[in-house]
């Protein structure tokens, strides 16, 4: 595999060029393997040292035209598309739209009288409905139907209780949310959102003039893929950005950017902790731990067991506040691509991984956490 490399946005100076290069040798020494390892086409790699952005892009977004990764190439970001949903439904808190502990039949009349009178919000958005299914069944293919889906559905557990990951729970936050802000939720997200956060080139649908920039994505078995439309897609997995886009959105979880203040709490908001999963804290679709971490706990927290399985959930009453010393992230993958985010507010560091081909969520948190453990200096082994 041939790799290209190339940095953005660098600090000037011989010291900051000393620094530059050390990071550099530190990214590489973890992203070099990996990929040769999984047979990874491209990636991009993003990083917030002590404030200062960094951009690494390895490899071609697509093997057949041997385009380079570069700083506007398009990733698909899978499951991280959540964090925004959770963003928005907090943002229409902050706004006085909705409250997270109103329940979902409250905002939407056609559920009134199912299970969703005892489902808040927030149980939504923390994974902690009852039973909701990782993917919304693939017979479901009409706004109709997925409400009748939704009306009938019956829980395995009393909300509030187990953790099991949902993707048509957190897409069914961000419906109501758009609903409370009088859009749809693509609009609202691209019209409102995007903007407030100054992401650029951060898509739901691509537009015809930046398919050029539109990474290809490839299987585990070097298929090439890229996400097909589907039922809450936009919701719980559809969004497309850079990873300079990406910076900027942790830099605003780590409160290093000028927001207005309503967003602002917003996002601060979203890193509340309200359940405990072993070592991982379930936030509003984030997930916390605190730091310095231990590599066995991170790899547990974001394992297929918590992933698949249904998992017993403690609340934390009251819930715990947002916080500097814990690392805050979440993993994100399609058929073809894959992500992860991590950061620790209290260190001012944070990471972006986003490649074109979907490999092992182990392999990137292992990766991400050496280069994190080896710039931020606090470890445990």
């Amino acid at each position: 595999m041939v790799l290209s490399l190339s940095v953005l946005l660098l600090p000037a100076g011989s010291q900051a060029a000393d620094q530059r290069a050390g990071i550099e040798q530190v990214v590489a020494q973890a992203i070099r393997p990996m990929m040769e390892r999984y047979g990874v086409p491209g990636m991009a790699v993003g990083l917030v040292v002590d404030g200062q952005e960094y951009v690494y892009t390895y490899g071609v977004a697509s093997k057949a035209t041997g385009q380079p990764v570069s700083a506007d190439t398009l990733f698909e970001i899978g499951s991280l598309s959540k964090t925004f949903t959770a963003t928005l439904a907090s943002y229409a808190q902050v706004d006085g739209k909705l409250a997270l502990t109103d329940v979902a039949s409250k905002y939407l009349p056609s559920l009134s009288g199912s299970n969703f009178d005892k489902v808040s919000l927030l149980n939504l958005g923390t994974h902690t409905s009852g039973g909701l299914p990782l993917q919304v069944p693939n017979e479901i293919t009409t706004d109709a139907q997925l409400m009748a889906y939704f009306r009938n559905w019956q829980p395995a557990h009393a909300a509030g209780t187990y953790r099991i990951y949902s993707n048509p729970s957190i897409g069914l936050l961000g419906l109501i949310a758009a609903q409370r802000m009088d859009q749809g939720f693509d609009a609202v997200m691209e019209g409102k959102l995007f903007p407030a956060l100054g992401m650029k080139n951060t898509y739901l649908q691509v537009p015809k003039s930046q398919m050029e920039n539109y990474a290809q994505g490839y299987t585990t078995k070097d298929a090439p893929i890229r996400m097909a439309p589907g039922m809450l897609a936009s919701e719980a997995y559809g969004v497309r950005t850079t990873a300079g886009a990406m910076l900027r959105f942790i830099k605003a979880n780590m409160g290093m950017i000028d927001l207005d203040a309503n967003l602002q709490r917003a996002i601060m908001d979203t890193h509340t902790g309200y359940y405990r999963i072993g070592a991982m804290t379930q936030d509003l679709i984030w997930e916390q731990y605190r730091y310095p971490v231990e590599l066995r706990d991170l790899l547990a927290g974001n394992s297929s067991q918590i992933s698949y399985e249904a998992n017993p959930a403690t609340a934390l009453d009251p819930p715990s506040p947002p916080r500097g010393d814990v690392l805050i992230d979440k993993t994100g993958s399609t058929n073809g691509f894959a992500a992860y985010v991590a950061f620790v507010p209290g260190k001012r560091l944070g990471i972006v991984l986003l490649a074109n081909k979907n490999h092992p969520i182990a392999a990137r948190v292992t990766a991400a956490y050496d280069i994190l453990t080896r710039l931020g200096g606090a470890s445990q082994n």
